[in-house]
């Protein structure tokens, strides 16, 4: 895939940003199916690290001095949430998997980078029961879901050069949840 972009437009991929994400339902960890985890778990955490590893190697032998991943996490990553056990965890192994990058190309050039949006107003939200969107409003000290263009923005900015001094950092876009 790398290699097709290269040849149609004539230079190697620098950025790569993962942003795929399943969540498979609501489960309590008793509820829970291995089937619906190993799904999750496919899709958030393989997948991610399938994409990168390509993305790297695409980087690397295409002479890349200054590349950017940037990998699409979750505040429950670091708070967890009721009902989430495959989601969570699979968000969770995200931001180590980025510390653990970020540290084995260091020496590239290559950087590698987390965010961590909290609740943001997107059609995954919409799905969400009203009582299920007051309850995270009711943790969030801004008191409104993020803005997708808020979490985009923060991602633009991982992909610049103006943050070429950080690798392994884990950015919440969250409304103040501490």
């Amino acid at each position: 895939m790398f290699e097709r972009i290269k040849e149609e437009s004539s230079v190697p991929v620098s950025i790569v940003v993962n942003c795929a994400a399943t969540v498979a339902g609501f489960a309590s960890i008793l509820d829970t199916t291995e089937e619906n985890f190993d799904k999750v778990v496919r899709v958030n955490l393989k997948g991610t690290f399938l994409v990168t590893q390509e993305a790297v190697k695409a980087m690397i032998s295409g002479g890349v001095q200054q590349g950017s991943v940037v990998n699409i996490s979750s505040l429950t990553a670091r708070i967890g949430m009721k009902g989430l056990c495959g989601y969570v965890a699979s968000k969770a192994g995200v931001v180590g998997f980025t510390k653990t990058v970020a540290l084995d190309l260091a020496g590239t050039g290559i950087r590698c980078n987390a965010v961590l949006p909290g609740y943001t107003d997107t059609p995954a939200a919409a799905r969400m029961t009203q009582q299920q969107k007051d309850d995270l409003l009711a943790t969030i000290p801004l008191g409104r879901p993020g803005r997708p263009r808020e979490i985009a923005d923060v991602v633009v900015f991982l992909c610049c050069p103006e943050s070429s001094y950080m690798t392994g950092a884990v950015i919440e876009v969250a409304g103040g949840i501490a």
